[in-house]
C-alpha cells in the first residue's frame, strides 16, 4: 500500500518528466494531407469522408481542420486537400493506428470501393507545427463563396526566420488591409523542410477578389519598402511560391 510520501514522490517524478519533454513533443501537430483519385471516383471519396471518415477521426482523437478541393480544372475533378490536427505526434501515430484497425472504418472503406479502387496512389503527408504568428481564425458568418487559397515558400539557406520576421511585422497586416484573410501559418515539421519552408492559407471572398487582392498588395508602397529592406542581404525564397487556390468542401469545418 503506498504511503502519503510516497504518492508525493511518484506526483513529483511524473511532473518532472512531463515538464522535461521537449515542447514539440507536448504541442498539437498539424497534418497536411492530399489525397489523387482515380478517375470519376472524388465523389466517392467525399462521400466516405462526409459520412464515416470524419466521424471516426473524432472517434480517435483527431480533430477536422478544413477539407477542401482546389479550383484547378484538373485537380478539382481528383484532389482533396485536408488539414487535421492531433494533440501530439506520438498522439498521431496512436490514432492512425486506431483508426486503421477500427472495424467500422475497414466496413466503410470496403463498401466505398465496391466498384473499384478510390486513391491512385498513396497519400501525401505533411507534419507542421503551427509557427508563433499563428492568427485565431474566426470561422462564423464566412458565407460559402469563399476561395482558399494554400501557399508553400521555400526559402534560401537561413532566411526563413527573416521570412517569418517579415509575415509577423508587416504581410499579415498588409494582407488584411487588401482584403486577404489570414488563416494559418505552418512549418513543416520534419527536416529539412522544417529549416526552410513555409506554408500558409490565406482565404479571399472569391477568385476575382483575390487577383484585386495581391494586385493592390504588391503595388502598395508600403509593401514594395518592407519587401527591399527585407532582402538586403539576399533574396529570402530559393524559387516561386507554390500557389493552389481550393474551395472548401460541403463537410468541412473552416467553410
Amino acid at each position: 500500500m503506498p504511503t502519503r510520501f510516497s504518492k508525493i514522490l511518484i506526483a513529483a517524478i511524473l511532473m518532472v518528466t512531463v515538464c522535461s519533454l521537449p515542447s514539440s513533443a507536448m504541442a498539437d501537430v498539424f497534418e497536411l494531407r492530399t489525397y489523387t483519385t482515380n478517375e470519376g471516383k472524388l465523389d466517392d471519396l467525399n462521400a466516405r469522408f462526409r459520412d464515416h471518415t470524419v466521424a471516426l477521426f473524432k472517434k480517435h482523437g483527431i480533430e477536422s481542420v478544413g477539407y477542401w478541393v482546389p479550383l484547378d480544372q484538373a485537380k478539382s475533378k481528383n484532389t482533396l486537400i485536408y488539414v487535421i490536427k492531433h494533440k501530439s505526434r506520438e498522439a498521431a501515430k496512436e490514432s492512425w493506428k486506431a483508426f486503421i484497425a477500427d472495424p467500422e472504418w475497414k466496413k466503410a472503406a470496403k463498401a466505398s470501393e465496391q466498384n473499384g479502387k478510390i486513391l491512385a496512389k498513396a497519400p501525401e503527408s505533411v507534419y507542421m507545427n503551427a509557427t508563433d504568428y499563428n492568427p485565431k481564425f474566426e470561422n462564423a458568418d464566412q458565407g460559402t463563396d469563399g476561395v482558399y487559397e494554400l501557399r508553400t515558400y521555400r526559402c534560401n539557406k537561413d532566411k526563413l526566420k527573416g521570412l517569418d520576421s517579415r509575415f509577423r511585422d508587416h504581410t499579415m497586416k498588409l494582407f488584411k488591409k487588401h482584403g486577404i484573410e489570414n488563416v494559418a501559418y505552418w512549418h513543416p515539421a520534419d527536416e529539412p523542410a522544417s529549416q526552410d519552408t513555409l506554408i500558409y492559407i490565406i482565404r479571399h471572398e472569391s477568385r476575382d477578389a483575390a487577383k484585386e487582392s495581391w494586385d493592390a498588395f504588391r503595388n502598395d508602397p508600403e509593401w514594395q519598402k518592407v519587401a527591399k529592406e527585407s532582402q538586403k542581404d539576399g533574396d529570402f525564397l530559393r524559387e516561386r511560391p507554390e500557389s493552389v487556390y481550393m474551395k472548401a468542401t460541403d463537410y468541412s469545418a473552416i467553410k
